[in-house]
């Protein structure tokens, strides 16, 4: 063979179908192994103590049994059953009753008198904060240890069956999402010639299918899901309206709305924007779809945040944004590069202007990545030990070393972008050109013409290909950019994995076993508890202070009043100051809103710097009555 004899390889038919196949493989092998290692999904909140404790010996019967979690749950009435030694139920059936005080998430069930010595086993199922189930046992015993007859369920929370459907629906609506707008924008960015391209129209509303189908599932299979782990369960209206009342149901369905409006958007992209010739209307319905685009999407991503990790945990009012923009920013790449797949595969059309705008498109992308994935590290995983020790920190180096290969994968496909020239798409242009010398002979045939019609297509459509494929160029970056997207299919598993498993920060603090009734850390939240009493009638009650983090910077405030009976007090006014005597700094005055009975709220309280901070707390209780007390606090 010369030196400059073409590469007589693969057909230029049987490559696209081949690019394909290893894609749908690898797609494949990937769920595949993550669906068997998996197991059921871990979540956000964490068991992190007991009262009795696991394993305890305890002289005579308690009155409740008492559960903490690391983060909010929501419970129903069989979340906490406690069953004696022959398994019979040893609580009184009742729903948990709610001890939460401050940032302490606490359930108690009430145990009935009498019970008899022996082991006793608390089974407990929950929904965590961030939208997964969470369950566990434990055993505690009364006088002595004990044989007993308990038979708890094998299958956790979210797993079985219905669980692997459920995570398969995750993985599929994150796929589907990524297609849609990724795909999208690259059409409104990068190749507006490609809304008239028929493949690119079916990646765009194949997304849109993929993502509402998922979402349709995930809906169904949300009660038994967090609930009785059976198929049947998907129909029952009762569980299907009690989903509804929840946050993940309520994004859910936000969700199948939001793609109704997504549904408009591909109809008008794929068809007033397609046949629009005038540049300058174009122009104009471009921008008024790149904003509607812009709106819907930002809507799409919000669904996940406001339900999943993002909703829950430390600086929540900041992750949700940030969490929509690392969303975005990943469709935008991931989708992109999907869409860049299948017009270099696919359509012959697509130039080289188009291949760089989405190089800049993919280069802005991974900085907002870079920008909000190294906030989400530090929120979720918080130190080196939960980074190296924890599953989410293990996968989360994955995550980076993926992205680090799919960056030098992608500087190859910058080099061949370099090289590329419209050269290819000129030719295949004049290849379109045939000789029209028959016309006339068969003008009279109408059958003969649209015969001829065909023939003629098929063979431009085969002088396009074989003229693509020998443009050595185009064929380089076409496999760049198969590497991308087979390495991209990876890490969109691995990124979906991480939103179903419990962050490493929460991982830790649950192993270490600290009781979330313990006194806070330093550098942790802080809860104060101060008496006050201002002279007057009704003037005795108790303030309650949480701060979280404890931390300099932003802080949330939330401050409780309760009255001498217990029960939460309305005061007319509440005011409070902040004060680093040691540095001179304050007092820093903070006005908190009311939120509830009894219950005020202040967020974005700024702390400048670590130290002991006095608390000053004003009460007023009427006109005439009021106190002022205060509470030394180390914050930092």
């Amino acid at each position: 063979m010369s030196a400059t004899a073409p590469y007589a390889g693969p057909s230029p038919i049987r490559r696209p179908l081949a690019a394909a196949a290893l894609l749908a493989a690898l797609v494949s092998l990937v769920f595949g192994l993550l669906l068997a290692g998996a197991g059921p999904a871990s979540a956000h909140a964490a068991l992190t103590g007991s009262d009795p404790a696991d394993g305890a010996v305890v002289d005579t019967a308690p009155k409740e049994v008492t559960l903490s979690f690391s983060e909010a749950i929501a419970v129903g009435d069989d979340s906490i059953r406690v069953l004696d030694p022959s398994g019979k139920r040893a609580d009184t059936e009742a729903e948990p009753k709610d001890l939460s005080e401050g940032s302490t998430v606490r359930y108690g069930v009430a145990l009935h008198s009498g019970l008899p010595d022996g082991t006793y086993t608390v089974a407990w199922q929950a929904i965590s904060a961030d939208s997964h189930p969470i369950s566990g046992a434990f055993t505690f015993s009364i006088g002595a240890p004990s044989d007993t007859t308990v038979a708890l369920p094998s299958q956790e929370a979210g797993g079985g069956p219905v669980g692997v459907v459920y995570d398969i629906a995750r993985y599929a609506a994150y796929g589907g999402f990524v297609l849609l707008v990724g795909g999208s924008a690259f059409v409104l960015v990068c190749w507006r010639g490609g809304a008239t391209a028929l493949p690119m129209q079916r990646l765009v509303v194949r997304g849109w299918l993929t993502l509402t189908a998922a979402t349709l599932v995930m809906l169904l299979l949300r009660n038994p899901y967090t609930g009785s782990g059976k198929f049947a369960d998907a129909f029952d209206l009762a569980g299907l309206q009690s989903v509804l009342d929840t946050k993940p149901g309520a994004a859910l369905v936000s969700r199948l709305l939001l793609l109704g409006a997504a549904a408009l958007f591909i109809a008008v992209l794929f068809g007033t924007y397609a046949r629009r010739e005038d540049e300058r209307e174009k122009k104009d319905l471009t921008f008024g779809l790149a904003v509607g685009g812009g709106v819907v999407a930002t809507g799409i991503a919000a669904t996940w945040a406001m339900s999943e990790h993002a909703s829950t945990g430390i600086q929540a009012n900041i992750a949700m944004p940030v969490d929509v923009l690392h969303l975005l920013a990943v469709a935008a790449w991931l989708g992109g590069l999907a869409s860049l797949l299948v017009a270099l595969y696919r359509t012959p059309d697509i130039g080289s202007a188009a291949v760089r705008r989405f190089s800049t498109v993919a280069f802005s992308s991974v900085v907002v990545l870079a920008a909000t994935g190294i906030y989400q590290s530090w929120r979720q995983v918080g130190s080196w030990s939960a980074l190296t020790g924890t599953r989410y920190g293990q996968l989360l180096i994955l995550k980076v070393a993926l992205i680090a290969v799919l960056l030098a994968v992608a500087w190859f496909s910058r080099r061949w972008t370099g090289r590329l020239t419209d050269s290819a798409v000129a030719s295949e242009n004049a290849a379109e050109e045939e000789p029209e010398s028959e016309s006339e002979s068969v003008s009279a045939d109408p059958e003969r013409a649209a015969q001829l019609a065909r023939q003629r297509a098929a063979l431009t459509a085969t002088k396009k290909k074989r003229i693509r494929d020998a443009d050595p160029q185009r064929s380089g970056l076409r496999r760049s950019v198969l590497a991308e997207a087979a390495v991209a299919v990876v890490l969109l598993a691995v990124t979906t994995m991480l939103t179903s498993t419990e962050p490493g920060r929460t991982e830790e603090e649950a192993a270490g076993g600290t009781p979330a009734a313990s006194a806070p850390a330093a550098g942790g939240p802080v809860n104060l508890k101060m008496p006050f009493d201002t002279g007057g009638q009704n003037g005795k009650g108790t303030v309650r202070i949480d701060i979280e983090p404890g931390r300099t910077g932003s802080n949330d405030l939330h401050v409780w009043i309760d009255g001498s009976d217990g029960k939460p007090m309305d005061v007319p006014e509440l005011k409070l100051a902040l004060t680093l005597e040691s540095k001179d700094i304050g007092p820093l005055p903070v006005v908190p809103d009311r939120l509830a009975e009894g219950h005020w709220s202040a967020s974005a309280v700024q702390i400048p710097m670590a130290g002991d901070w006095k608390i000053d707390v004003t009460v007023r209780t009427s006109d005439i009555d009021q106190v002022t007390i205060d509470k030394n606090a180390k914050i930092g």
